[in-house]
């Protein structure tokens, strides 16, 4: 496993976003190190008939959220980065802030000052003017807001076709070759 990304879900409606990035990720043999919010497994009880212990079997280490002294709180710890999926609006503020409370929020900061690449897929809609501000703080800080947006170019099946495209996308930001992203071909000319 030549890479290493930090993989953080939250409380935010969409955890099968997370649940799909740890799933590619172990295809392409890459080194996951997941922290899970305390809100995120109460939204994996609501959203997914799978167990906490099920979703943790798929990354390659787990981090309790309190545990601040874990690798990933560190620099000196190398990574590709972090994909948080779905992130919520408390962790990218907190991110954006730099007062973070949790591991997952710590990693996130630590992945910023070491200019590595940081993914947030913010799963909030409708924004107001404060979300869109700290969007903008967190992209001028280097990190990369990228919303789960479906892309219907592909002609998706079903939800599961657009999850896993839109996932593929987001792990398209790290370089990443998964074979699961429909690419646009362009258009024939008439």
């Amino acid at each position: 496993m030549d890479k290493r990304i930090i993989v953080g879900i939250t409380g935010a409606s969409g955890i099968v976003y997370g649940l799909r990035a740890l799933q590619l990720l172990r295809d392409c043999s890459v080194q996951t190190h997941l922290v899970i919010s305390k809100s995120a497994k109460l939204t994996l009880h609501h959203e997914l008939d799978m167990s906490l212990a099920d979703l943790e079997s798929l990354a390659s280490e787990v981090h309790p959220t309190s545990h601040i002294g874990a690798s990933i709180a560190s620099g000196s710890f190398p990574t590709a980065g972090m994909l948080i999926a779905p992130c919520s609006v408390r962790t990218m503020s907190e991110i954006a802030t730099g007062v973070t409370s949790t591991l997952l929020t710590r990693a996130a900061d630590v992945v910023l000052k070491e200019r590595r690449r940081l993914v947030l897929m913010v799963r909030e809609t409708p924004l107001h003017t404060g979300h869109l501000r700290t969007m903008t703080r967190l992209s001028e800080m280097g990190a990369v807001i990228a919303p789960p947006v479906p892309a219907f170019y592909t002609r998706p099946q079903t939800l599961d076709d657009m999850v896993t495209q839109t996932v593929g996308r987001a792990l398209d930001l790290f370089d990443l070759e998964h074979g699961q992203v429909i690419r646009w071909q362009g258009d024939s000319v008439p």
